[in-house]
């Protein structure tokens, strides 16, 4: 094999001053493992940031773990990357940084760009590739159809490992493979319009639901290969389903061969705990005023959207990113500079962050997960706002929840929970969320959140869903609601299935799918979702009767659709007022017989010249018990 390592380099001088200057967005082509071919001999180059060590040097299989022989070599620029080639390794090969540090210690890490790592429990690097034959160039030339903010986004969010299970092998995970064989046809039929992973990156403690990552770069080897998940993400490109990633810069675990004091030191985390230590997650936040990891976290962004043709980002928990006092006591953390508590460095962070992806990837969305008042989320970064695409609505799911959690003899005394949500809907670009984290630790399957009996259960989800995909902003649903899921979500296990051959979970399970056309069809409920004038209250007071009806508004009046609501159990002969006259039919009803509904009959209304809602005509429609209905004028 000659030399154990050879000097040699990927990098640039360019490379380097962009690395430090935290401008270098592409590090995975540069940084980690790669298979190359040096003066005539095939091997493997690595590179690894290690400021603060004595020596690093490669263990592996190959060398049978010994940290004395394949030393790597330290760069002259003071950029603290060490690099070499080792010839004769191929991909597969199995390796660790072994990392003397300045201090003295002695630490095996996984390389923080690795490719590809063992399958968990193993915690060791892979030398992998990301080489694939895509098959989506369709897909990519025209998803600027499918991501913009006036089409059509509604997104079933799921978890790889728990969506469905082998069913001869229930602790068997399905790979990515075969979860591309159930899925793609599964989301054809149902109508969505994307597809949001938990995260995929690798995660050593699986009940952590990937947001625990040590491999940022690596897809979890618990599926299989990047190969196998990238043919997943073309087999859902080919079906015109988008595919967005849950994804992780707030915090990282503290396992040993992970980010934390990587090189004895405090190189990925802030050394103060006050701004280094997540207190929720007993985890470490990322240091965002160091310019080597934002370039770290940026060239992470742009890696799963340049590599795996993702179409876009859901970034977790900006709020604790944003809030310097975010979950800790008073004296617990440490003002700014100005003594407030916002972290400018995260602000700072984000919205280059943002700046970037749509700057390299401007047909892609990134969307917040931010629960607080802060301003402009998503907003331009021209403008004062952080650069994001859509931000979570979480005061709208809260507060729909939470209304209609209660049973509807109380319901009026909390109407406002609903028509609360139009004061601020069209501050950010939000998203509806009815997301995994309300499904879990005791909160009950949102079908269990629901009053009444079984059948009282069941009226109200579907008539919930109708709200939602009728109200304002773009929508997502986590795996399970669409067929009223009876018990939490298990991390450990497949969803129940078995529940769609009974007719209440068969029933709402068509409603979402009908829910899922009409919305892609009707261009009123998607072409103004951010526009103050495509909303319109008609009968926003009427507490008494829990009925609530409102105007979607589309680019012509013949767009135009009714919604009405009745949250109580009675059926109300009642007088709606219309934008226009004439004859309005019924599009979609909760109550239908075929969603498990009551049936009761509600066909075609012809306007009266009769002021009413403040509208010069009106209609009188039947409305179903517990039910929604959406209107349009024929």
């Amino acid at each position: 094999m000659g030399q154990a390592v050879e000097v040699y380099s990927l990098f640039t001088d360019f490379d380097i001053s962009l690395f430090c200057a935290g401008k270098h967005f592409r590090l995975y082509e540069k940084l980690g493992s790669h298979t190359v071919t040096h003066n005539g001999k095939e091997g493997v180059h690595f590179a690894v940031w290690a400021p603060n060590a004595a020596s690093v040097s490669i263990i592996g299989n190959f060398n049978g773990w010994n940290p004395h022989s394949h030393r790597l070599f330290v760069r002259w620029d003071s950029s603290g990357i060490w690099e070499g080639f080792v010839e004769g390794l191929r991909l597969g090969e199995v390796y660790k940084y072994h990392i003397h540090s300045n201090t003295g210690e002695h630490l095996e890490k996984a390389d923080p760009f690795a490719l590809a790592s063992e399958q968990p429990p193993h915690t060791a690097s892979v030398v992998g590739t990301t080489w694939y034959q895509w098959n989506d160039q369709t897909w990519m030339r025209q998803r600027q159809m499918y991501n913009a903010l006036d089409k059509p986004f509604a997104v079933y969010e799921m978890h790889i490992g728990s969506w469905l299970r082998d069913l001869s092998d229930p602790g068997r995970f399905l790979t990515y493979r075969e979860v591309a064989g159930k899925l793609v046809p599964y989301l054809r039929e149902m109508g969505f319009t994307h597809v949001e992973f938990m995260p995929v990156m690798e995660h050593p403690f699986y009940p952590s639901w990937g947001y625990q990552i040590t491999g940022y770069f690596a897809a979890s080897s618990r599926y299989g290969s990047p190969q196998d998940l990238m043919y997943l993400i073309e087999s859902l490109h080919k079906n015109n389903i988008g595919v967005i990633l849950d994804w992780v810069p707030s915090h990282f675990p503290g396992d040993a061969h992970g980010l934390y004091k990587f090189d004895g030191s405090h190189l990925f985390e802030h050394e103060d705990p006050r701004k280094g230590f997540h207190p929720d997650w007993k985890s470490y936040i990322f240091n965002y005023g160091r310019n080597e990891v934002r370039s770290f976290l940026i060239s992470n962004a742009f890696f799963w959207l340049d590599r795996y043709h993702i179409d876009g980002l859901r970034v977790d928990a900006v709020a604790s990113m944003l809030y310097l006092d975010y979950s800790r006591d008073e004296g617990e953390w440490i003002p700014n500079e100005h003594g407030g508590r916002e972290n400018l460095e995260s602000v700072h962070f984000l919205k280059e962050l943002n700046e970037a992806v749509y700057a390299q990837f401007p047909d892609v969305q990134t969307i917040a997960e931010e629960s607080t008042s802060w301003s402009g989320v998503s907003r331009p970064t021209f403008d004062g706002g952080l650069g994001f695409g859509m931000k979570w609505m979480m005061g709208w799911m809260h507060d729909t929840l939470n209304y209609f959690k209660e049973d509807p003899i109380n319901r009026g005394y909390h109407h406002d929970k609903i028509t609360f949500g139009t004061v601020y809907s069209f501050h950010e670009n939000f998203m509806l969320p009815l997301s995994h984290d309300e499904v879990v630790h005791g909160k009950k399957s949102l079908i269990y959140k629901m009053p009444g009996d079984e059948w009282q259960k069941f009226a109200n989800l579907r008539t919930l869903y109708l709200y939602m995909y009728t109200f304002v902003g773009t929508k997502l649903l986590f795996m399970g609601g669409e067929f009223g899921q009876t018990s939490e979500w298990n991390v450990n296990q497949s969803l129940d299935w078995h529940l769609t051959q009974f007719e209440p979970h068969r029933g709402i399970q068509e409603f979402v799918k009908d829910l899922n056309i009409l919305y892609r069809t009707q261009p009123a409920l998607y072409e103004r979702a951010f526009i103050p004038d495509g909303f319109q209250w008609i009968e926003l007071g009427d507490h008494e009767n829990s009925v609530f009806v409102f105007i979607r508004r589309g680019g012509t009046p013949s767009d135009d659709l009714l919604v009405v609501l009745n949250l109580t159990p009675m059926v109300r002969d009642y007088r709606v007022g219309v934008p226009t006259a004439g004859l309005w039919e019924v599009i979609l009803n909760s109550d239908d017989v075929s969603y498990y509904g009551s049936g009761i009959p509600q066909g075609a209304a012809l306007s009266e010249e009769m002021e009413w809602m403040g509208c010069a005509d009106s209609i009188t429609l039947k409305l179903p018990p517990l039910g929604g209905l959406i209107l349009k004028q024929v």
